[in-house]
């Protein structure tokens, strides 16, 4: 009986201490690839409809910034233009009368043709209609480029004024606070009411879909690790468990760097080691700042 109970403590020992052997390569922490998204435009922040901890889509309309009068400038310039192309001339009503009177000179050289054919009018009478309808052509033909021009210097002095509106487009687009981002918001900078400059943050997001882990392995184990290689990422599940997810090493430090403080002790941190990120599909489970541990 003794010995059966001696036999017992020695295998509960053993057992111990294969569970406290490490079951990992590396450790470290996950991070996530952060976006600041600032403003674009400066005024009061007229909406923010957004929150911390809020999953938002790329393309999705957060908010936009007071743009009344960027719109009131574009009226302003719009209204230039039109003033402006009032002055344009109708070159088809301007032209009318000549070219009626080119119908009745063209008439009036048929006719003459057809009595010279019947010896009823002379040549000089047919010459003189043909110099007329010849004039009249030339008075069109010039009416017609002077005219011209003048539509041209008006459509060139409305192109500056094309290009403002443009810019105000431009800026007017700018107002509105869009999402560039799948992601979710870590930290709101700004609130509803709020003047903003353009470049001052407003949110700061992380796409969550894939996270990376960034871990620390020695110089031995470094040659034994590859960028795109497959490792398994281990994350505590409960006390005694791990939840397992598939990574894929995609960068290796090429410079050596001491242990950061928060993953070793204060002996080990005297250690050269070098830096992994490893990229992990994230299934909602995984939290920028969580601590994992890497199996090669």
């Amino acid at each position: 009986m003794k010995t059966l109970s001696l036999s017992v403590l020695i295998l509960t020992a053993l057992t111990a201490c294969n569970n406290n052997k490490e079951k990992y390569d590396a450790s470290g922490t996950f991070e996530a690839v952060e976006t600041i998204v600032s403003a674009e435009a400066s005024g009061t922040i007229k909406a923010l409809n957004l929150e911390e901890g809020q999953v938002l889509e790329a393309g999705h309309v957060v908010g936009y910034i007071d743009s009344v009068q960027l719109y009131l400038k574009k009226k302003q310039l719009q209204a230039q233009i039109t003033t402006v192309l009032s002055s344009k001339p109708d070159i088809a009503v301007q032209t009318a009368s000549l070219q009626e009177q080119l119908r009745q000179a063209e008439r009036e050289q048929r006719r003459i043709t057809n009595l010279l054919k019947a010896d009823a009018a002379t040549q000089k009478q047919l010459d003189d209609a043909n110099t007329q309808v010849v004039v009249v052509k030339k008075q069109i033909a010039a009416t017609q480029s002077s005219l011209g021009i003048t539509s041209a210097n008006l459509n060139e002095q409305t192109a500056p004024l094309n290009v403002q509106i443009q810019q105000i487009n431009d800026q007017l687009e700018k107002c509105r606070i869009v999402n560039e981002v799948n992601g979710m918001v870590l930290t709101k900078y700004a609130e509803v009411n709020e003047v903003t400059t353009d470049g001052k943050p407003i949110y700061k997001i992380a796409a969550l879909d894939f996270i990376k882990l960034r871990a620390y392995i020695t110089g031995d184990q470094i040659s034994h690790v590859k960028v795109g290689q497959q490792v398994k990422v281990l994350v505590d599940d409960t006390k005694d468990t791990y939840k397992t997810y598939a990574g894929t090493v995609e960068w290796v430090s090429d410079k050596a760097e001491f242990t950061p403080k928060t993953i070793q002790t204060k002996d080990e941190r005297a250690n050269l080691v070098y830096a992994v990120k490893i990229r992990v599909k994230n299934d909602g489970y995984l939290k920028i700042g969580m601590y994992g541990e890497v199996k090669l």
